[in-house]
């Protein structure tokens, strides 16, 4: 049974990380399998957008298998959470939006692999936390840059030194989810927001998505460069000129990503 299972429905990809009896929990075969089902998402023209989720009903991903953390050098610790990193890098920068389709507990690296989606939906029974110092450990899979780059430093802080759970609708209030919504909604709410998405113009899109997630590293005046830069190369689309177009004949736009 595949550790990772994939559909597409239209252009929308759902990734599954299939290992219920475990609560989803990540280890090397989970992490290769991601790895492998972003590259195919990545380079497939007929995926526009992906809803990540886990299996069953009580987990997303509810962390990292434990037991394989015992007796770890310090140079595998730090390989191992580089490769994590690596995979979560490629799906943040896929150059395709994803939504986390939160269905239960995201812990550790549950947490972070949610993070580095472009969007979070969360049901009302998930649990959200980085509790790795309960374990001796900070979190390894970019935790602490993405969680206080979304949360801001004073939660994101108070959330990994207390390795403390939040539940849905706080994660909603400090900024970690998009939205809340009951569990039997969730996936529905997260197709119909990718689909929302796809029906927009692909190049601005993905655009969008490099001038945020690249902006956010470079310093404000930079940012609005490249800003600027990724403006005029959408005003040299053909897009822009349908959008235009659509827009002063009151008419719907059809996109065709050139």
């Amino acid at each position: 049974m595949s550790v990772v299972l994939s559909q597409r429905t239209g252009r929308i990809l759902t990734v599954t990380v299939n290992r219920p009896e475990r609560l989803n929990a990540l280890n090397a075969e989970v992490v290769e399998a991601l790895r492998e089902t972003f590259h195919q998402a990545k380079s497939d023209p007929e995926v526009g957008a992906l809803v990540v989720t886990g299996a069953g009903e009580k987990a997303f991903v509810a962390g990292a298998d434990i037991g394989g953390f015992r007796g770890l050098s310090p140079i595998a610790a730090r390989d191992l959470a580089r490769r994590g990193q690596t995979v979560l890098d490629l799906l943040e920068t896929l150059g395709k939006p994803s939504i986390a389709a939160v269905n239960g507990f995201a812990l550790g690296g549950g947490c972070e692999l949610a993070m580095a989606c472009t969007l979070r939906v969360a049901s009302r029974t998930a649990r959200f936390g980085q509790p790795e110092v309960n374990l001796g450990l900070i979190p390894g899979y970019a935790g602490t840059q993405r969680l206080s780059r979304l949360v801001g430093k004073g939660c994101a802080l108070e959330m990994i030194l207390t390795g403390d759970p939040i539940g849905a609708e706080e994660a909603w209030r400090i900024g970690l989810v998009n939205r809340v919504v009951e569990p039997a909604e969730l996936l529905p709410v997260c197709n119909d927001l990718a689909g929302r998405i796809l029906s927009k113009a692909p190049l601005a899109v993905r655009y969008a998505l490099d001038a945020v997630n690249h902006g956010l590293e470079m310093p404000f005046d930079l940012a609005e460069q490249h800003e600027a830069t990724l403006f005029g190369l959408c005003a040299a689309t053909e897009d822009m000129e349908e959008g235009v177009s659509a827009f002063l004949e009151k008419r719907p736009a059809a996109f065709k990503g050139k």
